[in-house]
């Protein structure tokens, strides 16, 4: 479903994907099947967005971001494609960044361009992250901060790998956390 009053030149727009009022899609973009754009989102042209992808609203996305299925972008997140803004710039170089599956994203967030972010991590509200993050590990803060994993079933953890609730303990078996 495609809300009347969104403005999308996209033909890529998978099944069972909806779109919202006041968001613009631009011709090039291409957007998986059961995503959620809300409304006021901009998504340019060089974008590529997975399966079953949520999208709140207020969200920008800029040439050159990939997003994995299964993310969640939480309200007004920025992304940034250019590490030197200058209006006008000739020398203008767009740098990719790519969002892995099960990635959440918290409201207010900005992404700095050319990093990848790994599967499953989790960046809370209103931080800004400026480098790459490993998969199954949560930052937050300004700059973000590497502060914790999470588990395959949404466990937070501390560094030390404890559940602060339960007192469980972890190991990191590769890059995913599992129970001792």
């Amino acid at each position: 479903m495609i809300h009347p009053l969104s403005d999308v030149q996209s033909k890529n727009i998978g099944e069972n994907t909806f779109v919202w009022q006041f968001s613009v899609i631009l011709k090039d973009a291409f957007i998986g099947n059961r995503c959620n754009i809300n409304c006021n989102v901009f998504i340019e042209n060089d974008v590529f967005i997975g399966d079953d992808v949520t999208i709140k609203s207020g969200v920008q996305i800029w040439d050159g971001v990939h997003i994995g299925d299964k993310v969640m972008i939480g309200p007004n997140v920025t992304f940034t494609n250019d590490r030197i803004p200058i209006s006008k710039n000739k020398e203008y170089k767009n740098e990719k960044t790519i969002i892995n599956e099960s990635v959440s994203i918290g409201a207010n967030s900005t992404i700095l361009c050319g990093i990848e972010i790994g599967f499953k991590t989790l960046i809370g509200a209103g931080s800004v992250l400026t480098k790459s993050t490993e998969p199954y590990t949560v930052w937050y803060g300004n700059p973000a901060e590497h502060k914790g994993y999470i588990t395959e079933d949404f466990c937070l953890l501390n560094l030390n790998l404890i559940d602060k609730h339960t007192g469980e303990e972890y190991y990191l078996e590769g890059f995913k956390p599992v129970k001792k």
